[in-house]
């Protein structure tokens, strides 16, 4: 079988890298004779970390070879993540939203079938967007979705012709192999609580960062945790750790990772963490992963959606109502928990494992 995966790959983002990871772990797992190409913006990493075929991804060059490996797919995996948005602007043949779609007619078009794969829909909010989704996205021949809201999103949008199946994020599927690097690069005793802090770029509600720091700080003076920053989108999420640390006080007490971890590495050390505080939806997917109990805070439909699923959303809260004294509070009826709240989170995270490798499942009932 012959498979090209079209997703945000090659661009440094840990939860898309940790997507791909699982998917082709799962897929060769699970399909013999599985032959893997995949669409990135850094081919020649994507193929040394993966040991997969990849072609650019972006149009500046490789199209005809993109061209070549459609017509000879069986299927193309449009996905996972939240491909299917037009939160980034979306011009007439650019953004996310267009490429993704032109991607999949162009699969079409050169005979092989499309699967929409473990998605996150929306937002599509511009009437290109929503042109562009009624045109194009009916013209796959499955989806499967990462939560009901996606699901019913789509029905909105009229996105009603594929069969559309609600399953998990298939970074619930990922296949963890033991890797200490990120706890061997701190400079630690052992005896640590360790905290993991997961921050963001978010312009639009930037006090989070005061807010954050100053809980932090107190969490540290209080609970004598230890807070790790974790950043799942390399600089992007240095820089907006940095900017928390500037705000503390106690910031001679925290450590930040370095931005070039693998997935599995991130996920490694997440599992040894008392907690996670965290934005990065695949930092608290994670934590979920490894039964770490979490508090989120959540800038996106698809954050809240995990953690009402995790069991953790009692604890967690929108960006925008975000409270310093409750979340001081919530973080440390979760650490005082952490044995009930730990065993609550894996019972939920092996229900969506399941649901998870159902998306191979139905590939293989649907392409084999």
């Amino acid at each position: 079988m012959k498979v090209v995966i079209s997703g945000f790959y090659g661009l440094g983002n840990t939860g898309d890298e940790a997507i791909l990871e699982s998917i082709v772990d799962n897929l060769r797992s699970e399909v013999p004779n599985i032959d893997i190409t995949v669409f990135s913006l850094s081919p020649e990493q994507t193929a040394r970390a993966h040991n997969v075929k990849t072609v650019y991804r972006a149009w500046r060059r490789e199209n005809k070879e993109k061209i070549k490996v459609l017509r000879n797919a069986d299927v193309l995996i449009s996905g996972g993540g939240g491909l299917l948005q037009d939160t980034y602007p979306t011009k007439f043949l650019f953004g996310p939203l267009p490429y993704y779609l032109i991607i999949a007619m162009l699969a079409k078009i050169c005979g092989a079938r499309v699967m929409f794969f473990s998605q996150g829909i929306g937002p599509v909010t511009s009437s290109w967007g929503k042109f562009l989704m009624r045109r194009f996205a009916n013209k796959a021949d499955f989806i499967t979705v990462r939560d009901q809201y996606s699901k019913d999103y789509l029905h909105e949008l009229g996105v009603t012709r594929p069969k559309t199946v609600v399953t998990a994020d298939i970074v619930f599927a990922f296949q963890k192999k033991e890797d200490q690097a990120c706890l061997q690069s701190l400079n630690l005793t052992g005896s640590e609580k360790l905290l993991a802090v997961s921050v963001r770029p978010w312009f639009e509600h930037s006090d989070y960062e005061d807010k954050l720091a100053s809980a932090l700080d107190e969490l540290i003076e209080i609970d004598g945790v230890t807070p790790v920053f974790v950043p799942m989108e390399g600089h992007h999420d240095v820089d907006a750790s940095k900017r928390v640390l500037q705000k503390m006080k106690n910031a001679s007490l925290c450590h930040l990772l370095s931005g070039d971890f693998t997935p599995n590495q991130y996920l490694n050390f997440i599992g040894g963490c008392a907690a996670t505080v965290g934005l990065r939806l695949h930092s608290l997917i994670f934590s979920a992963l490894t039964a770490v109990p979490h508090v989120g805070i959540s800038y996106d439909k698809k954050v809240e959606s995990l953690l009402k699923r995790s069991g953790m959303w009692e604890y967690s809260f929108r960006l925008e109502d975000l409270d310093r004294d409750q979340l001081v509070e919530n973080t440390r009826y979760v650490l005082n928990n952490r044995a009930e709240l730990s065993t609550k989170v894996a019972q939920n995270a092996a229900v969506m494992r399941d649901e998870a490798i159902e998306n191979i499942e139905l590939l293989k009932k649907y392409f084999m």
